[in-house]
C-alpha cells in the first residue's frame, strides 16, 4: 500500500512538473506533494512536505485523496466574522451618535469632533489589527526568525508608548542585559513588546509600575512583561490570549481586543510558550519563553 502511494505521488510529480498553469498538489492534511515550475514561483518555498496554507499564493490548488476536513476551519472562520462585525459596530455606533449631536442647535462642534476622531482611530486600529492577524495566520505575514537583542528594541517600545503612559499615570521599566537575544526579527520584537507594554498601560490602573524584562537561563530566554495593578482571576487569565476576549473590568476600554492573540500567535510560530499569571490586587504577568 505504502509503495503504491510513493509510485502514485512520483505519476503526479512527473504529471505536475509539465504544466504551465501554477498548480499545486496537497495531501488531505495540505502538505506539498508537488507543485508545476509556475505553482513553485507562486509558494516561494516548494519543498515537499511543508504545510500550505489557504492562499497558496493564487495558485490552483488540487488534493490527492479526499479534500480536507474544513468545517472546524469554516465555523472558526464564521465565529471571528461575526466577532469582527459586532466589534466594528461599537465604535460606528458612536460615531453616528456623536455626528448626530453634532448637528443640533446650540451643539459644542468641536468637542464632539474630537470624540468622533477618536471613534474613526478606534475603528482603524481595530481593522489593521484584524488584517495583521489574518496575514500571520495565513502565512502572508511570516513570523522570521532570527537573534535580536531584545532591550535596544523594548527602550524603543517605552519610548514611543511614554505619552501614553503619563496619560494613565503608569511607570514604564526596561530591565535586562543588552547581550540577551530573542529569536525574533526586530518588527516582530517590536510588535509583540507594543502590544503586552500597551496591555498593562490599559488595564493595569493608575500609579502602577509596568516592567518589560529579559533574561536568560536553563536553556530559555524569556521576555516578562509585568505589572503590579489590578491583575486577573484564574478564569479571566486563562482566556486573555483568545481574539476579542475581554475580562469584565476590562469591557469600557479602548482596545480592540486582538493584541494578546498576535502576541500569542508570534510567540508560538516562533517555537516559544506563553503563559499569565498572577492574581486579582497582585498585577499581571505575561512571560514569553523561547529555546535560547
Amino acid at each position: 500500500m505504502g509503495g503504491e502511494g510513493m509510485v502514485n505521488e512520483d505519476r503526479v510529480r512527473s504529471l505536475v512538473a509539465g504544466l504551465d498553469d501554477p498548480v499545486v498538489v496537497l495531501d488531505r492534511e495540505r502538505r506539498l506533494v508537488a507543485a508545476s515550475p509556475a505553482g513553485a514561483a507562486a509558494l516561494g518555498d516548494p519543498a515537499p512536505g511543508r504545510r500550505v496554507g489557504e492562499d497558496a499564493g493564487g495558485a490552483i490548488v488540487l488534493f490527492i485523496g479526499d479534500l480536507p476536513e474544513l468545517t472546524a476551519y469554516e465555523e472558526l472562520r464564521a465565529g471571528f466574522t461575526a466577532a469582527v462585525s459586532h466589534e466594528l459596530r461599537t465604535p460606528l455606533a458612536r460615531l453616528l451618535s456623536l455626528l448626530e449631536m453634532a448637528t443640533l442647535p446650540d451643539a459644542e462642534v468641536q468637542p464632539l469632533l474630537e470624540q468622533a476622531q477618536q471613534e474613526v482611530e478606534q475603528a482603524r486600529e481595530l481593522i489593521d489589527d484584524v488584517l495583521f492577524l489574518g496575514q500571520l495566520e495565513s502565512g502572508r505575514e511570516v513570523v522570521a526568525l532570527g537573534p535580536t537583542q531584545a532591550v535596544p528594541i523594548l527602550r524603543e517600545v517605552v519610548v514611543a508608548l511614554a505619552d501614553r503612559a503619563e496619560h494613565a499615570e503608569i511607570t514604564l521599566q526596561v530591565v535586562g542585559g543588552e547581550e540577551i537575544a530573542l529569536p525574533l526579527r526586530p518588527r516582530m520584537l517590536r510588535v509583540v513588546g507594543e502590544n503586552l507594554v500597551a496591555n498593562s498601560i490599559r488595564y493595569a490602573g493608575p500609579g502602577s509600575t509596568c516592567r518589560a524584562s529579559v533574561a536568560q537561563s536553563d536553556g530559555l530566554a524569556t521576555l516578562t512583561v509585568a505589572d503590579d495593578g489590578v491583575g486577573l482571576g484564574p478564569e479571566d487569565r486563562i482566556r486573555i490570549f483568545e481574539r476579542f476576549y475581554r475580562a469584565d473590568t476590562a469591557r469600557t476600554s479602548r482596545g480592540t481586543g486582538l493584541g494578546l492573540a498576535i502576541v500569542k500567535h508570534i510567540v508560538t510560530s516562533a517555537g516559544g510558550t506563553i503563559e499569565a499569571t498572577g492574581a486579582v490586587g497582585e498585577g499581571l504577568a505575561i512571560r514569553c519563553a523561547f529555546p535560547a
